[in-house]
């Protein structure tokens, strides 16, 4: 005989010897779901198969489009990616293990504040981040990283020192990727963790190797497709199609009841998580209200770290350098918006879903990230498990290839052609970038398994992140938005900050506290402290050191960094004229300020005087969460495809059309060059012009 305080979830109770109601003590129980086997399925035969497909992918690119795999192709992608590529590229990019697993912990520990503060915290950055891809375009034309840009302005030292931030931040988001990703494998599958580490990034590494950066973006957009489809199904099962829910009615009803003040509490609450009954810190208790103290801290500590998971990120850097000048603007802001889906509909779904049928998760599951696949399993059985793990698969494995390419990148270019051998010629840096990116993907295993010995969890780590990168953002975005910006504030800024947000964090948590450890490092106020001293400080001591000694910068020398190896490409020299970048800029300024304002203060201070949310508000909320999820995914997976349907239909025409006429073809259209070189120049504008109205006509 099963009981159950609040009506429903009956399941995890039951009755004990002494007639007494008892509470499952957990959701997994240290039992997995599935067998190993469909585990080591999914982690090999996907990274097989993707392995396999985009490296096919490429080579069709190769055989059919006429792409030169040189190592200024293997890093850079021709410089010509679209506005669609690019936004899956971004959205791929940003949806780390913990953009699936962490916001729906947030969701599960503070209600719908949660799943809010985490998309609109993380999606500022990319918007504004669109500003500093134009002034790339700009300003450093031919760079291949961050760091060049930085040698090229502000010298040696800041080089190595911005060198190693940039290698620190691909670590920590290599690492969340990982201990996210072997965790849910884990709990799932029973695959051992450490061995779940080490086979994630093989596929990844194979692809990489074949493909390099445009490798990374064609496996990104699949990667990206793949996730919203599961995300959309989660979705709509939560508020429509689920017997256990189905409705924002029955969620609502089921989330009062979990908040109520007469639920008994049956086991321990833990800091990290409302285990039971009214949340502490949120108005009237409710998990219905964005009036959330816990929410609103997270919201800020979250802001904090990813502007230093964006700003110094090279990954970033490369998808700004990779894009055609005319793409990137449009792409950065469509990304980030997209974006703004995964973790805000997602959680608002699986995160509420968890707290909804009274899922009996304890605060260590939670940090783990395996709030969402206990819903999904709650309401699916295995087929749910299944679709999570897929999803939470391509996360990792398409934010990993991207990290291996940056670092190899940073490796290749700003310490091996910099400082070892600077007359490298381009198949010397093609094969140090493919020893790079086979070396970090087999650190990438170790790392992993170093941290989960250690103790370290998704939720600290993802915490800690601005901490310790926070206080080179202003500097470096400060390197091309701003001629004053010198050197040694540069410097000062970005070390002292950093060591300053450390100390602060870690005093705060012994003078909260009285002890300083894993558990009670990863609480709020230290974190909020912390995050807050590095960003505010690195910023701070750069400004005061640049207004006191500017430098009155011209942007010589980042115009004159230089390609290894010339690539061929067909975009007009209009995309690279001054005027047309300055507009750029003003849209992409003008949109990313108005898109940060309503969803950091406009939103937020419109729904506060809901106060505890009706459920009339709460169904409009529920409405706003499916429809940007669904709308969100339609455009991510119809415009790539809509904006290279000329290079399918060619590479298709090619696969199907006898490789002896396609080298006559070839043979001819040389031929026609060739004349054309010698002709008149009102006869080839004649020939021309012809030619575009022709296929204007057709």
């Amino acid at each position: 005989m099963a009981c159950s305080p609040l009506g429903f979830g009956e399941k995890y109770y039951s009755l004990s010897s002494d007639g007494q109601c008892v509470r499952q003590s957990s959701f997994f129980g240290g039992k997995p779901v599935l067998n190993q086997g469909v585990g080591y399925g999914v982690i090999l035969g996907f990274g097989a198969f993707f392995a396999v497909f985009t490296s096919l992918l490429v080579w069709l690119e190769k055989r059919y489009v006429g792409s030169r795999h040189t190592s200024e192709w293997f890093n850079t992608a021709g410089r010509n990616v679209k506005t669609g590529l690019i936004a899956s590229v971004i959205v791929s990019q940003w949806t780390w293990a913990a953009t699936i697993l962490q916001s729906s912990n947030v969701a599960w520990e503070y209600g719908v504040s949660g799943p809010f503060w985490y998309a609109s915290g993380a999606t500022i950055q990319v918007l504004l981040f669109g500003v500093m891809a134009i002034e790339i375009k700009r300003k450093a034309p031919r760079a291949h990283t961050v760091c060049e840009i930085v040698r090229a302005r502000w010298g040696t030292a800041a080089h190595v020192v911005f060198l190693v931030f940039c290698f620190m931040t691909n670590i920590i988001v290599t690492a969340m990727l990982l201990l996210g990703g072997s965790a849910v494998v884990n709990a799932l599958t029973g695959v051992n963790i450490y061995a779940a580490s080490f086979l994630i990034p093989l596929g990844v590494i194979v692809y990489t190797l074949a493909g390099g950066l445009k490798a990374t973006f064609l496996a990104s957009y699949i990667h990206s497709v793949i996730v919203h489809v599961v995300l959309v199904i989660f979705v709509y099962l939560v508020y429509t199609a689920s017997s256990h829910l189905g409705s924002p009615k029955v969620v609502y009803n089921h989330l009062m009841k979990v908040a109520s003040k007469s639920r008994v509490c049956d086991y321990p609450i833990s800091h990290t998580g409302q285990s039971c009954g009214p949340v502490s810190g949120n108005y009237k208790g409710t998990y219905l209200t964005m009036l959330s103290s816990g929410g609103l801290v997270f919201g800020i500590i979250n802001i904090v770290g990813n502007f230093g998971t964006v700003f110094v990120d090279n990954g970033y850097w490369m998808s700004a350098i990779a894009a055609r000048p005319s793409s990137t603007h449009k792409g950065y802001l469509l990304g980030g918006l997209v974006w703004f889906a995964v973790p805000f509909s997602l959680a608002t779904s699986l995160g509420l879903g968890a707290l909804a049928l009274d899922l009996p998760l304890t605060a260590t599951e939670a940090a783990k990230g395996l709030v969402p696949p206990a819903t999904a399993t709650a309401l699916m059985g295995k087929s749910g498990s299944v679709l999570l793990l897929t999803m939470l698969f391509m996360a990792v494995t398409s934010a990993g290839s991207a990290e291996l390419v940056a670092v190899s990148s940073l490796c290749t270019y700003d310490i091996y052609r910099t400082y070892i051998n600077p007359d490298a010629t381009g198949k010397q840096i093609l094969k140090v970038s493919r020893g790079v990116v086979l070396g970090f993907g087999c650190f990438m295993g170790v790392l992993a398994v170093i941290l989960n010995k250690v103790g370290v969890s998704l939720g600290w780590m993802y915490l800690a992140m601005g901490v310790i990168i926070g206080s080179a953002v202003m500097p470096i975005a400060l390197m091309l938005l701003w001629r004053k910006a010198n050197a040694l504030g540069a410097i000062l800024g970005t070390v002292i900050g950093c060591i300053l947000g450390i100390i602060t964090w870690l005093a705060v948590t012994s003078i909260e506290y009285g002890r300083v450890n894993l558990e009670t490092t990863g609480r709020n106020a230290p974190m909020l402290a912390g995050n807050l001293v590095a960003i505010l400080t690195g910023g701070f001591i750069h400004v005061v050191c640049s207004i006191l000694w500017p430098q009155k910068y011209d942007w010589g020398t980042t115009k004159e960094i230089t390609l290894v190896e010339q690539v061929q490409s067909d975009l007009p020299d209009e995309e690279f004229k001054e005027e047309k970048l300055l507009r750029a800029k003003g849209w992409i300024v003008k949109w990313g300020i108005v898109f940060t304002a309503i969803i950091v203060i406009i939103w937020p201070m419109l729904s506060l005087p809901a106060g505890k949310f009706s459920l009339g508000y709460f169904t409009f909320w529920a409405v706003v969460a499916i429809a940007w999820g669904t709308i969100a995914s339609v455009v991510i997976i119809i415009l790539p495809l809509t904006e290279s349907w000329g290079t399918i239909v060619r590479v298709l025409n090619g696969m199907l059309t006898n490789d002896a006429m396609m080298q006559k073809v070839d043979e001819m259209n040389s031929r026609l060059r060739a004349i054309m070189v010698t002709m008149p120049e009102a006869e080839r504008y004649y020939l021309l012009e012809k030619e575009k109205t022709k296929k204007l006509d057709g």
